[in-house]
């Protein structure tokens, strides 16, 4: 084996495990986004979904995706096994590995717009229907050799693949699901229902933007040139650069320093820059996270008025970034990178409007399946499975963790104490 093939190897392995430790950053974030009564069922669900999306992307997911078949699905490559390798590029598992990673992401996800009133046979069934049906077809079309891919579509890592598929589907659970008790009022405002730990989603966003590095430095598939430390650079200034937008904006909007409006920019800027780190200047990706991070705020508070309960800001973090981060590689790709990594120039290095106009057309397509498939399958899960798939009202209120499971994630908190026993006084 060749030294610099051993080294990519190595290096999209790394890649992988820094993407799958992104589950932990979800897990925390999810957690200390949503009430205590939740919290060890979230985490629970997730490790478990996890496994699930494992298994259907070995036996369907990356065949479907990378498979051969036509413009719009691959039909080989089942029950993945391959170990190829001539001594250059990746090796075949390994190539698997790293991209079964990003399918569990977007089934991540696609799971906020559960949080708090699914029950957990729900998430069980919609893992494997997504996994198999939803999150293949469009990574195909993109990834996989399909339709959009050749049109010259640009998606470097995700922002329309992962991030808009799954927020996509995380709509359609919302409406399939509607708000959880207490979310709105008779006249249509709404109530804060406020995430139990901030320290907790705060650890969980510095956990997603460590792993992001894997996400977007992984998808270079390499090391020979340091492409990877470019990458990374437009990285994290998109990051940092959505942060701070998104606290300036909302301080300016509310008079608050608002702590969850600050991370959800953080991340909403790491998901603008995914579709476009490897094709834009380091300038354009501080402008990329500084709109991430504005739209983010002005998102949360038109779903918020709209009555969609997104708990977790999945529609607005990956879902609107998702749309701004694929459409702005239409505005900045420059052309030596859009020539090196596929497509053309952006409108504002005389590209003009045509690979705009691709990105435009693929990020609506893809939404509009990513979407339209998942709320076929919630609707009919809903009307087949025993009493549907949201809890009843009476374990919404007692909370997941009991109701899903038999017990809390935080039991000292939580459970009722036992009455004190005390001896009879002797006679």
């Amino acid at each position: 084996m060749e030294a610099i093939a051993l080294m990519d190897n190595l290096w999209v392995i790394i890649a992988f495990a820094l993407v799958l430790l992104m589950q932990g950053g979800f897990i925390l974030l999810e957690a200390g986004s949503t009430r205590m009564k939740n919290a060890g069922h979230i985490a629970g669900k997730t490790i478990f979904t996890v496994a699930i999306a494992s298994l259907v992307f070995w036996a369907v997911g990356y065949g479907f995706i990378y498979g051969e078949g036509n413009a719009f699905i691959g039909l080989s490559n089942f029950f993945y096994g391959d170990f190829s390798f001539e001594g250059e590029g990746l090796a075949g598992s390994v190539d698997f590995i790293f991209q079964l990673a990003f399918a569990a992401i977007a089934l991540t996800i696609a799971f906020g717009g559960f949080a708090e009133r699914a029950k957990l046979s729900a998430y069980v069934i919609f893992a494997v229907l997504f996994s198999a049906l939803i999150y293949p077809v469009v990574a195909h079309w993109v990834w996989g050799g399909g339709w959009l891919a050749g049109l010259g579509k640009q998606d470097f890592a995700g922002s329309t693949v992962v991030h808009l598929t799954g927020a996509m589907a995380a709509l359609a659970a919302t409406i399939v699901l509607k708000p959880r008790i207490g979310k709105f009022n008779a006249d249509g405002t709404s109530n804060d229902l406020a995430g139990h730990n901030q320290v907790y989603t705060a650890l969980g966003v510095l956990v997603l933007w460590v792993g992001w590095f894997g996400f977007n430095g992984g998808s270079t598939f390499g090391v020979d040139g340091a492409f990877f430390g470019y990458v990374a650079l437009t990285t994290q200034l998109a990051a940092a650069a959505g942060a701070i937008a998104a606290m300036l904006i909302v301080s300016a909007m509310t008079g608050r320093n608002d702590i969850p409006t600050m991370l959800n920019g953080a991340l909403a800027g790491l998901v603008a820059i995914t579709a476009s780190t490897a094709f834009v200047a380091p300038w354009a990706a501080v402008i990329i996270g500084l709109i991430g991070g504005l739209i983010v705020h002005f998102a949360m508070v038109m779903f918020d008025k709209a009555k969609i309960d997104d708990p977790i800001f999945a529609l607005s973090v990956h879902g609107v970034a998702g749309v701004w981060g694929t459409l702005s590689t239409g505005f900045f790709a420059t052309p030596a990178l859009a020539e090196m990594n596929g497509g053309q120039a952006g409108l504002f290095y005389g590209g003009g409007l045509s690979q705009l106009g691709v990105q435009l057309t693929g990020v609506t397509v893809s939404g509009l399946y990513a979407f339209a498939v998942a709320f076929i399958i919630l609707k009919v899960m809903d009307k087949v499975m025993s009493g549907g798939i949201r809890v009843s009202e009476e374990e919404e209120l007692l909370g997941l963790d009991m109701s899903e499971h038999g017990s809390y994630g935080y039991p000292e908190n939580m459970a009722q104490p036992e009455p004190a026993k005390t001896e009879k006084p002797s006679a």
